[in-house]
């Protein structure tokens, strides 16, 4: 029998110059030391669009 753990997904979209420090707040709150502390996952995202505004790109995060 496998005992799965309960999982959270959070995603944020942020400008690049906030990326490292968002990365060092999260890893340091979610860090107990113990299995399933879970992982961090930075990837590009091509573009934001702000639907209501038509806002594109940092202007629409």
């Amino acid at each position: 029998m496998v005992d799965f753990l309960p999982k959270v997904k959070i995603e944020v979209v942020l400008g690049d110059d906030m990326v490292d420090r968002a990365v060092e707040a999260v890893r340091k709150a979610a860090a107990t030391g113990r299995i399933g502390d879970g992982k961090i996952f930075v990837s590009p995202v091509e573009e934001a669009i702000r639907i209501r505004t038509g806002e594109v790109g940092a202007d629409a995060i």
